[in-house]
């Protein structure tokens, strides 16, 4: 008997068991495996090969019925420059990329929205800072015009990034509740020249594409960590 007739039997013979061929099924799609998605039904997850690293993928994700995430775009990612440290424990200062699961408060941007934005888009302006000083009431803020107890030294003009922050997006990290010292101005934006300081970067296009798909309604969360280890995306 031809080798091929024997693979097909046996092929054959495997499905009648209730077997499943090698080439069935693949893994479940990321956000299945993940603890938490944030509730709602967008996701975007950016994954970094280890905590070390500067480059990675942002992946955005819908869950449509029945439950299944099903992706809905993906592009390359930059991290900070000292990699991603966790969340809960970051130090401002270290360049580093917070690590957990976060809301999205809004979009913010010096270039008008892209058309077909949905989410709530705020314009920068020549007054437009964000303070990161520690000391300030305004600490993790936008803030027009900077207050006189945010130092400029501690605060970013956001206009003066004409590149990173044509569109960016809020990220929610120690946000809500700001811890003095754990860090601020975590955003996602378009790509600048390397690695961030601290913020998660994809292409200017692939920022416009997820402007475009994010609904309001939908609570989109970023997601960020490393394929695996103490970091892993999986945990969040």
């Amino acid at each position: 008997m031809r080798p091929g007739v024997v693979a097909v039997l046996l092929s054959v013979s495997l499905l009648a068991l209730g077997a499943a061929p090698a080439d069935g099924p693949g893994p479940r799609p990321l956000p299945a495996r993940m603890a938490d998605t944030g509730g709602g039904t967008q996701l975007i997850t950016a994954v970094a090969p280890a905590a070390g690293s500067t480059e990675g993928r942002v992946t955005w994700w819908d869950r449509v019925g029945g439950g299944r995430w099903v992706e809905a775009g993906s592009a390359p990612a930059r991290f900070g420059a000292g990699g991603l440290a966790d969340g809960t424990t970051r130090e401002q200062g270290t360049l580093t990329t917070p690590t957990g699961l976060y809301d999205l408060p809004y979009a913010f941007g010096i270039a008008p929205a892209p058309r077909g934005t949905r989410y709530r888009y705020r314009p920068v302006r020549e007054e437009s800072w964000w303070c990161q000083d520690n000391a300030s009431r305004s600490y993790n803020r936008w803030t027009e015009p900077r207050p006189a107890d945010c130092r400029a030294t501690e605060a970013e003009h956001l206009i003066t990034y004409s590149a990173q922050y044509a569109h960016a997006l809020v990220v929610g990290f120690n946000y809500h509740r700001p811890v003095r010292g754990r860090g601020a101005g975590i955003f996602l934006h378009v790509d600048g020249r390397g690695a961030t300081a601290g913020c998660v970067s994809v292409p200017a296009e692939a920022m416009r594409r997820i402007l475009r798909w994010a609904e309001p309604e939908a609570r989109p969360h970023l997601a960020i960590g490393t394929s695996g280890g103490a970091t892993a995306i999986t945990r969040y």
